[in-house]
């Protein structure tokens, strides 16, 4: 019985594989997933940091398809990643616009994409963002979240509510 379920599965995604490349543009460089989920239009060179914020480190048994500096009309160069078998919780979310403001969630199922939608961030981000200043009371001993005020959305400009220290580049290394 397994096996037949196997062959039948297998069978599916090879007909979902081939329908899928008929409808995507010659040059497609990764091919497309059945279940899961496409972070796609990731400034060029983040998707190393996408994949650091979703806990994907060194030797991982994900399937992951990771494309980077691809041709872009928006953004010039992008970074494309395919996580097969996980849907992003809205935490994973909101810390992956921080540093890809501009980037799109495709949940995939079935080979079809079931929900897209446009990363955004919050005005106020609590305990995933620590402040630069290491004098800062959030940095402390003291029993205190860092809690940054989003100025901008695009680009990020995050200021710290406690001692106003703003934050605007290399935000992956403040992440907690």
């Amino acid at each position: 019985m397994k096996e037949s379920l196997g062959q039948e599965n297998g069978k599916r995604k090879s007909e979902c594989y081939q329908n899928r490349l008929k409808e995507e543009p010659k040059g497609l460089k990764v091919k497309p997933i059945n279940n899961g989920t496409v972070i796609d239009h990731i400034a060029g060179g983040q998707a190393l940091n996408v994949l650091k914020i979703l806990g994907i480190y060194g030797t991982t048994d994900a399937t992951l398809s990771v494309v980077m500096n691809v041709d872009s009309r928006k953004l010039g160069k992008k970074d494309i990643v395919k996580v097969e078998e996980r849907e992003l919780l809205e935490e994973e979310v909101n810390r992956i616009a921080l540093i890809a403001p501009a980037a799109s969630i495709n949940i995939i199922r079935d080979c079809n994409i079931i929900a897209k939608r446009k990363v955004d961030l919050p005005d106020e981000i609590v305990g995933v963002v620590r402040c630069q200043n290491p004098s800062c009371i959030s940095n402390t001993a003291e029993p205190i979240q860092s809690r940054m005020l989003v100025k901008t959305k695009n680009p990020v400009l995050l200021r710290c509510l406690y001692c106003e220290q703003p934050l605007t580049e290399n935000i992956a290394e403040y992440l907690i």
